[in-house]
Order: structure tokens, then C-alpha cells, then sequence
């Protein structure tokens, strides 16, 4: 009976081989049973992040540093070259979501007639009961704006049970990041405004705050007087059916980078919406728009799998295509890599950057960079974390980053990529691929090899490995002047 299990066990093999791997049951298998199946070799697999639109760019790269590995009688059988996009396109219409970034939908609600013009608080305490005394001299509320609004007064909740203020308090609305107060109020025992529902309001200049705004309202006690504040959980927040986005005020949350005081609540403010009917068109033509993009979804779709099939190098890894979800992308990539190919290194690059092969083959057999536990790239040292706009980092506390690689292109050894693999599912994605990256290898402590030739601007120079940000026109420049004259930056008759 052993025998015959031994003399069927390549049968069986060579059944699952031939399979489509792309069921979960087989990739599993496969990441389990790698030593019993021949997956092809290269010294290195190229993974390009690719946006699904991003057709032209792709073939750009295919009719250039691609091509030219494909036709080279020895790159062919070294290099391998896949372009890593997400199967789903985001459902929601870019009209629709929170931002450009995201695929989260604006849940608006149609702002009623009670709501027109009318100035909204955004908590109203129904117990006085629920006040007490805090223990920090510094509290601040979060918020993002997802339609034009104006703020109209600032407020502080009174002190306890009975309604009065005691101490000084001066509150401040400013643009996140920035020093300097759009509005600010202050309040003391002699100078305590307006009560309403417990909060003591006083009114302010009056801006609109376009959608996209990110402020922080900080309430300072300015003596020794305690502030005043709520129990979150105990109070709910109006947003005003949706137009503004409030961050969590939880007890126990770890206050972000440069944040000016500890997150909470130690009063209010009001606001009313701007623009009621172009919030109301917006919702009114939800519906049409959303049919709209469904109908173009399905149509990029058919022309992503005739390119795929027509290519063959195309790996679809299961996330929501946006640039929030690029770091999830890259990890299912490497759990792609290590179930479907053997190689030796791994080169991750974007689909706008330009690969100088010859020089990166060449460097990896001049210096030897066939290693284990091994990062080769130019690294950003002691980058600070951004809290606003498309890098926003609201998660990673310490004001910092790890190395990281500029994402136009970084070599890691197997080893590496097999770790990243084993753990995607524990790793938590961070706001960017490339910051990403540095903090899931600052828990491995790889060997760093430092290059500046990885270029992290659009810059061009002789000896550059990669160069990023170029359109699929200035790609193929790059790479006919390369193969002309030997400078992608130009030739001596162009001068």
C-alpha cells in the first residue's frame, strides 16, 4: 500500500498543478506543500503596483523595460514581471465618497425643513448629572467637514449640577496642523455667554468650512479650575445628517502625534449647514450616478480580464482598488509570489516609474545581493508623520516614521517576502505602502543596503535605478533615449 501511494503521490501532484490555482483550497495547499511542486525560477520577481484604469501606463512599461526583458535571450528565464491590481473596482462614484482616497460613501441624509438655515448643536446634555470634573487641563474634538458648513458659536458645559463656570476656559477652533485659530472664545465666572442645554455658548465670526476641512476644537482651562466634561457614550453626537465626520472621543484613546490636548468632550459648538439645495441635488442624483458607474465598472472589467488574457501578466489580488487599500494589495501580492513562483529577490516598483534593468541586474551580481534577511533601496530616515491630506496617519502614534524605501522601487529578499506572506493577515495597513513597509520590517531588523540610485523624485540622472512619476509618454522617452545613446536623461544631439 506504500508503494502505491508513493507511485500515485506525483499523479496527484501533477493533477493539482495543472488546476486552477486561484480557488482558495489550492493556493492554500500550495503555500503549504511548495517542496513537492516545481514553480518556475527567476533571480527576481517584479511586482508593479497598477491602478485598474491605469491601461496606458501598463502598456507603456510592457512596450519598454518590460519588452526589452521579454526579448533578451538570458533576461527572459531571469526576470519575471507582474502588474498587481485589485479586482473590485470602488462602487461608489467619486462624487460620492468621503475623498479621492477612500471608498467610503458620504451618508448624507436629505437635510429636512426643520434643518434649513437652522443653527444645530452638536451635543446637547440632557442630565447635568452626567458632567464631571476631568482630570487634564487640555481636551480636543476632531472633525472632518464632508459638506461646506459654518460654525457659529463655541461653547463649554457648565460646571457640574449647577449653571454657572468656574475658572477661565478659552477655546479654540483651528485647521489641524496649523497654529493659529480660525475662531476662539473665552469664558470665565464674570463672561459666561449664553446657556443652553448645560453649554455655556458664545458666538464667533462666522466662516464657511469647505468640505475636506480637518479642524480640532480644543477647550484650554487657563488656571487651576478643572474642566468640565461628558461621558462620550453617554451623549449623542449630531453630525447634521452626515455633513461632518467626528473622530472617536472613547476614554482610553491614545491621543495622535502633536495632538493639543487629550481626546474628549468639554463643551460644543453649533453650526449650520451651507448650500441645503446643493446638498439636496447631490442626494436627488445619487441614484442615477450610481447606475452610471456600475455600468462603467463592468466595463472596465471586461477590458482588465482581455487584458490579462491577452498578456499573461496580470496578477488580480482580492481588495477594493484605491490608494487606502494599496498596502493590503502589496501583502496579497507577496502571498501570491510565495505560492506561485521561486526566485531569490523580489523588486516591488509603481506602474509610473522607470527601471533601469541592465544596471539593477548588473549591481545585484557585482555585489553580491543574493542574501537573506536583505532591503536594498534609498531610505527616508526620521520621516515625520503627516496628519492632514492624502498621507494622513491618525493610527501611528509616535511622531516618526521607520525607514522606509521610496516606493519607486526596493528589492527584499524571499525570506522576507515569505514572512510578509505568513503574517498578511496580522499586519495592519497603515496610510501608505511604502511607511507601511518600514513598520512591518522594523519588527525583523532586515540588513539595509542603501542606494540612492532608487530615486524617490522625478529626477533624471545617468547612473539612476528607477525614476517615478513620469506619464506613459515620458516613460517611453526615457527608454528610447536609454536604448539610443545609453542616457535615458538625453543624447548628445538633442542638447
Amino acid at each position: 500500500m506504500r508503494r502505491l501511494a508513493l507511485f500515485l503521490l506525483p499523479c496527484a501532484v501533477a493533477v493539482l498543478v495543472h488546476f486552477d490555482c486561484s480557488a482558495e483550497f489550492c493556493e492554500n495547499w500550495k503555500l503549504k506543500n511548495t517542496d513537492f511542486i516545481r514553480l518556475p525560477f527567476f533571480d527576481v520577481l517584479v511586482g508593479v503596483l497598477s491602478a485598474r484604469h491605469h491601461h496606458d501606463l501598463r502598456q507603456a512599461i510592457r512596450d519598454t523595460w518590460l519588452g526589452y526583458i521579454t526579448d533578451h535571450p538570458h533576461f527572459q528565464h531571469r526576470v519575471a514581471v507582474k502588474f498587481i491590481v485589485g479586482r473590485h473596482g470602488c462602487p461608489i462614484p467619486d462624487e460620492d465618497r468621503e475623498d479621492p482616497y477612500s471608498c467610503s460613501l458620504l451618508n448624507f441624509s436629505e437635510p429636512g425643513e426643520s434643518k434649513r438655515s437652522r443653527s444645530m448643536e452638536i451635543v446637547t446634555v440632557a442630565d447635568p448629572s452626567l458632567l464631571v470634573a476631568a482630570d487634564v487641563s487640555a481636551i480636543a474634538l476632531d472633525f472632518k467637514v464632508l459638506h461646506p458648513v459654518v460654525i457659529t458659536r463655541l461653547g463649554v458645559f457648565s460646571s457640574g449640577t449647577r449653571p454657572e463656570l468656574h475658572g477661565n476656559v478659552t477655546v479654540k477652533l483651528l485647521q489641524l496642523d496649523q497654529e493659529e485659530a480660525v475662531v476662539t472664545a473665552r469664558f470665565s465666572s464674570i463672561s459666561m455667554g449664553t446657556l443652553v442645554n448645560w453649554v455655556w455658548y458664545k458666538p464667533v465670526e462666522q466662516f464657511i468650512l469647505p468640505k475636506g476641512f480637518e479642524g480640532t476644537l480644543v477647550w484650554e482651562s487657563q488656571d487651576s479650575a478643572p474642566l468640565t466634561t461628558v461621558n462620550s457614550s453617554s451623549v449623542e453626537l449630531n453630525d447634521g445628517g452626515g455633513v461632518l465626520k467626528i473622530s472617536s472621543i472613547a476614554e482610553g484613546v491614545l491621543p495622535h502625534r502633536s495632538a493639543l490636548g487629550f481626546p474628549g468632550l468639554a463643551g460644543g459648538f453649533t453650526f449650520t449647514i451651507y448650500d441645503e439645495d446643493g446638498l439636496s441635488g447631490l442626494l436627488r442624483g445619487r441614484a442615477a450616478r450610481m447606475e452610471k458607474h456600475a455600468s462603467s465598472l463592468r466595463r472596465e472589467d471586461a477590458t482588465l480580464q482581455e487584458e490579462s488574457l491577452r498578456h499573461g501578466d496580470v496578477v488580480f489580488v482580492d481588495v477594493v482598488d484605491t490608494y487606502r487599500n494599496v498596502p493590503s494589495k502589496l501583502l496579497q501580492f507577496y502571498k501570491w509570489s510565495v505560492g506561485n513562483a521561486d526566485f531569490n529577490l523580489l523588486l516591488k516598483t509603481d506602474d509610473d516609474c522607470y527601471i533601469d534593468v541592465d544596471s539593477v541586474l548588473m549591481k545585484i551580481d557585482h555585489k553580491g545581493l543574493k542574501r537573506r534577511n536583505f532591503w536594498w533601496g534609498n531610505f527616508r530616515q526620521s520621516w515625520a508623520v503627516d496628519r492632514i491630506g492624502k498621507w494622513q496617519e491618525l493610527e501611528y502614534a509616535s511622531p516618526a516614521y521607520p525607514a522606509f524605501a521610496c516606493g519607486s522601487g526596493y528589492v527584499v529578499s524571499r525570506d522576507l517576502v515569505q514572512w510578509l506572506a505568513s503574517n498578511a493577515e496580522k499586519l495592519k495597513a497603515y496610510q501608505g505602502e511604502d511607511v507601511s513597509m518600514g513598520i512591518w520590517m522594523a519588527a525583523v531588523g532586515p540588513q539595509k543596503y542603501q542606494d540612492a540610485g532608487w530615486l524617490c523624485e522625478k529626477e533624471c540622472y545617468l547612473d539612476m535605478l528607477s525614476s517615478p512619476q513620469h506619464t506613459a509618454k515620458e516613460l517611453r522617452v526615457l527608454w528610447d533615449r536609454k536604448r539610443t545613446c545609453g542616457d535615458p536623461c538625453g543624447c548628445p544631439w538633442d542638447r
